[in-house]
């Protein structure tokens, strides 16, 4: 099992980004974070990096569901969606897939959870 779903895409860097976001709201999800890694690693270790954007993606009540179902599960959200360029002048978009992440965990509960947000989450993707 792959831990991750992804599809390249064309179009500008910052348009896909906004086209994901845009996406992930349409499926009920909120960005809470936005990483700029490329950005990051220039300025703590003077390293150029393609451009590589992390996403921490969150549907409340998918998220409010599994932390009834299991309290620790936080240490696994929110779910991670990156855009990044890839050689052919391309963007990669890929999103955790919640059911490889929560393979650990013997809960059955959460595991339809994950289920339901993992199908969210390919739609997601394959949608652009």
């Amino acid at each position: 099992m792959s831990y991750y779903f992804s599809k390249e895409v064309g179009g500008a860097f910052d348009d896909v980004i906004e086209s994901v976001t845009a996406r992930l709201a349409d499926a009920g999800f909120g960005v809470l974070t936005t990483i700029d890694v490329s950005a990051t690693l220039k300025k703590k270790i003077d390293v150029d990096f393609q451009r590589y954007t992390i996403l921490g993606a969150c549907n409340p009540g998918y998220a409010h569901k599994a932390l009834l179902a299991e309290a620790k599960i936080g240490t696994m959200l929110p779910c991670n969606v990156i855009v990044q360029e890839t050689g052919d002048g391309k963007v990669e978009v890929a999103a955790v897939d919640p059911m490889a992440s929560m393979m650990a965990i013997e809960n059955e509960t959460l595991a339809g959870i994950a289920t339901e947000v993992q199908g969210k989450l390919k739609n997601v993707i394959e949608g652009l």
